[in-house]
């Protein structure tokens, strides 16, 4: 079994870095504190102000990576303080490739579950415009055949455990770019370079804090927030946010579930569309918690 598993994962071992390429959407929410409280370790101190910290999402479309094609959805509860930095923290992260879903797990830190990714079509609401090819949404399959009073495209999301399948969430896709100067379509929108600094850990598969970062490269352009719904779920309970000793969330499997429905259909603020994406991930390293530190004081 190891060996098959090992052989599962060959493109990984090519890194680190691993490197991923394809196109993104970066939405970032205003997420309630006490909904984020329930993933962020004890030792973490969560971002916050007025009762809410910065969350979101992360969906990508890869057309090369270690695990070769695949989508990956990940949820982002908020961010979070440990000195001298601050990093975003994953509550959920979904993906359509068994490989990746294992190397997020074992080699991430990353709450990592497969999912399956659906293109179901829907009705548009209202006139939209045509949207051009060689946009995120042409490459995630929901290309250019949106006609002025025609149909849109959504993607369906469900996690599958085994041989149960849950749907959690329906996303539709931004048609247009947001601001007003920039409606021509084939503009992509500039190239850069920027870092996605993450925290991960205190999971089963490594109870250390973990902390790596995302090199990104890629044209960046700003695009109205993805309408996001979901079936009615079951009210999680509310929580302290503390991890066990064991290292992993206190919160039952299908209540973190729940919570990270919760955090994607908080408040969108601003959304991003990364393509021609090229994206570094480097191997994470442990660090410890500020909170365990020995601080000395020196007299003066």
């Amino acid at each position: 079994m190891a060996a098959e598993e090992e052989g599962r994962c060959a493109g990984y071992q090519h890194g680190p870095p691993w490197v991923f390429r394809g196109s993104a959407l970066y939405q970032l929410h205003l997420v309630k504190a006490s909904t984020a409280r329930a993933f962020v370790p004890r030792e973490l101190r969560l971002v916050e102000a007025f009762g809410y910290t910065l969350g979101g999402m992360f969906l990508a479309r890869y057309h090369d990576s270690p695990a070769g094609e695949f989508d990956e959805l990940v949820v982002i509860a908020g961010i979070v303080w440990n000195p001298p930095t601050s990093r975003a923290w994953a509550a959920r992260v979904l993906v359509n490739r068994a490989e990746a879903c294992r190397h997020g797990r074992k080699e991430v830190g990353l709450p990592s579950h497969v999912a399956t990714f659906s293109k179901t079509e829907a009705a548009a609401l209202g006139n939209k415009p045509l949207v051009k090819p060689n946009s995120f949404l042409s490459i995630l399959g929901i290309g250019s055949t949106i006609t002025k009073q025609g149909n849109g495209r959504e993607i369906e999301i469900s996690e599958t455990k085994g041989p149960s399948t849950k749907h959690l969430c329906n996303i539709s896709l931004p048609l247009t770019v947001a601001t007003g100067s920039h409606k021509h379509h084939n503009w992509m929108g500039p190239a850069i370079r920027m870092s996605l600094p993450s925290f991960s850990g205190q999971t089963e598969d490594h109870p250390d804090l973990l902390e790596y970062s995302c090199q990104v490269e890629c044209r960046v352009r700003p695009v109205k927030p993805a309408r996001i719904w979901s079936p009615k779920t079951t009210e999680p309970q509310e929580t302290d946010g503390k991890i066990s000793t064991s290292g992993s969330n206190v919160l039952a499997d299908s209540d973190a579930q729940n919570q990270s429905i919760s955090v994607l259909l908080s408040r969108p603020i601003f959304a991003l569309e990364f393509s021609s994406l090229r994206m570094h991930v480097d191997a994470p390293k442990i660090v410890v918690p500020h909170c365990k530190k020995k601080i000395r004081y020196s007299s003066t």
